[in-house]
């Protein structure tokens, strides 16, 4: 039988079955060249705690495989269980009782939905547009082309944060929603929520906040005595925020909120129609058919967790954090790059022998994916739970890599390829 690994020509469609017990060690072959996400190896892609947590989310997920979140009349279940993660997000982020929200498939998802409404909001007489600050997730350029909106970005500060007097003069006639970073992914900053919420006020404009990297960090981070700016919905003039469940909420993928200050917004990105023989079929996300497993693993995750097992979680991230940029600040050529708010972690060279690019490499043959920033140039780690338990591991190795790059004299190629 083929090795799914091995083909390099397009695969026949088998013509008989085979047994699950040929399949299975052909697909476990498969990840051998796969990052070890569980050794902590992984900064992005796969948020990870500990096996015991893991076993919640694929039991969970398992009991709701085959339900299809669409059909929410035959599924009362997945109806019942995607209200109260809906609830229990807005709770999280001092939504007022007016509120209402979204399960979407992720953040790209969330995000769509929040552009899609802001632009249907609003009636302008030419090209609708976004201003926002240029460190905004891609995705909200993804978002434009599909609903042809245009984007402007305006530069961010030396301290990588948005510059709301930046935003307010690139509105324009035409603008239907500015969007903020709480925090950005490249740099880990939390853009000035709340000034940039006046700057939304004063134009009577849809203000979206993206929190899907650290939504369901930030509020624990807040916890456990590191500051966190006012970046939800206590922030008055903020109108949707979106946080994905699947990262620091340890949720199964696809799992993300989009949540809206009034209920009444979602009608601006649901969607209906009824002229075909069926009937009426009304979605209120992008998606159609959707994995109930995801909805069921989401809901047991945050119960299973709750408030208390989110806090540890978050003393795992400052642990690492702290462990880490002490480590790197201490090989001779490396530097953590400040300012340092969250949970990311930015590091570069300040020798010219120690080539970044060279150390990305190096470090990569040891076993570690390695994710590259383009504004500063620099080594980007965006930490989880599981880096407490690698971060010694990788100073080593790190250590290492800088000792051999600086010694051999080696240059490497740049690549800015993260996703």
């Amino acid at each position: 039988m083929p090795d799914i690994t091995s083909a390099n020509s397009r695969l026949e469609f088998p013509a008989v079955g085979s047994a699950w017990a040929d399949l299975e060690p052909q697909l476990v072959r498969a990840k051998d060249h796969d990052i070890d996400w569980r050794g902590g190896r992984l900064p992005l892609y796969n948020y990870y705690r500990d096996e015991k947590l893991l076993r919640v989310v694929q039991d969970a997920y398992s009991l709701y495989q085959n339900e299809n979140a669409l059909g929410k009349p035959a599924f009362p279940s997945l109806a019942k269980l995607e209200s109260e993660v809906v609830d229990m997000g807005l709770s999280l982020f001092n939504a007022p009782p007016t509120a209402g929200g979204s399960f979407t498939s992720g953040g790209s998802e969330s995000i769509f939905l929040a552009v899609c409404g802001a632009r249907n909001a609003k009636s302008v007489t030419g090209r609708p547009n976004i201003v926002t600050c240029e460190t905004l997730h891609p995705a909200f350029n993804k978002a434009a082309m599909f609903l042809g909106l245009d984007v402007i970005r305006t530069p961010m500060g030396e301290d990588f944060h948005a510059q709301p007097a930046a935003i307010e003069a690139a509105i324009n006639e035409n603008t239907v929603m500015i969007a903020a970073s709480a925090p950005s992914f490249a740099h880990g900053a939390f853009d000035p929520i709340a000034e940039i919420g006046a700057v939304a006020h004063r134009h009577d404009l849809w203000f979206h906040v993206d929190s899907c990297l650290g939504g369901f960090l930030a509020p624990f981070w807040r916890e456990i005595g590191q500051p966190v700016p006012d970046f939800d919905f206590t922030v008055p003039s903020v109108t949707s925020l979106s946080a994905d469940l699947h990262k620091h909420g340890f949720a199964a993928r696809g799992a993300s909120l989009l949540m809206v200050r009034d209920a009444s917004l979602k009608q601006h990105y649901g969607f209906e129609f009824g002229g075909w023989p069926s009937g009426i079929y009304a979605t209120e996300t992008f998606t159609g058919s959707r994995p109930g497993g995801s909805v069921a693993a989401a809901w047991a995750v945050l119960k299973y967790l709750g408030r208390a097992g989110y806090v540890e979680n978050a003393r795992l991230v400052l642990d690492a954090k702290t462990r880490l940029t002490a480590g790197i600040n201490a090989i001779p050529g490396l530097q953590v790059v400040r300012p340092l708010e969250f949970s990311s972690l930015l590091y570069r060279s300040t020798d010219p022998s120690l080539d970044l690019d060279a150390l990305a490499e190096v470090l990569g043959e040891s076993g570690w994916y390695v994710v590259r920033n383009a504004t500063p140039k620099a080594i980007q780690l965006s930490l989880n739970p599981i880096h407490a338990s690698s971060a010694d591991a990788y100073l080593v190795d790190l250590r290492a890599a800088a000792d051999e790059v600086r010694t051999k004299g080696l240059r490497g190629q740049q690549n800015l390829r993260t996703y």
